[in-house]
C-alpha cells in the first residue's frame, strides 16, 4: 500500500464520540445515519442508503459536473484512477449530452452554423439530386 508523502499533520474531526474520539464509519452508519433516515421516513435497509451511498453521491456529482476521473480518484482515496473509472462510470448520466454539446460547439466555432455539419449533412450528401 502506498504511503502518503509530506509531513504528517493533525486535523479537527467533524464528528466525534461523546468522548471526543473518532467515530468508526460502521458505528456512525448504524447509530446515527440509519436513525436519521428512519426519522425522515426514508426507506433503508441493512445495505441500502448507507454511508457508502454518500460516496457514490459525492462521486456522481463531481463526475456529472465534469470533474476529471483523476481528481475524483484522489478525493475518494483511490490510488488507481482506472479503478474509479470502472466503479463510477455508470454515474455519468449527462456525459452523452455533454459530448454532443462539445462536438456541436466545435462545428459552430468553425463556420458559425452547426446545422450544416455532422451525420445529417453526410446523409444528405448521399441522396440523389
Amino acid at each position: 500500500m502506498e504511503k502518503p508523502d509530506g509531513a504528517p499533520h493533525s486535523a479537527e474531526l467533524i464528528i466525534t464520540s461523546s468522548w471526543g474520539k473518532v467515530v468508526k464509519a460502521n458505528d456512525f452508519n448504524r447509530d446515527y445515519w440509519k436513525r436519521a433516515l428512519k426519522m425522515a421516513d426514508v426507506p433503508h435497509g441493512r445495505y441500502e442508503n448507507g454511508m457508502h451511498e454518500l460516496r457514490h453521491f459525492f462521486a456522481s456529482v463531481l463526475l456529472d459536473q465534469g470533474e476529471s476521473i483523476k481528481a475524483v480518484a484522489e478525493w475518494l482515496g483511490h490510488s488507481d484512477p482506472s479503478f474509479t473509472l470502472r466503479t463510477y462510470t455508470h454515474l455519468m448520466p449527462s456525459s452523452d449530452k455533454r459530448t454532443k454539446t462539445v462536438i456541436d460547439g466545435v462545428y459552430r466555432r468553425r463556420d458559425g452554423n452547426a446545422a450544416r455539419n455532422g451525420p445529417d449533412t453526410a446523409q444528405q450528401d448521399q441522396k440523389p439530386a
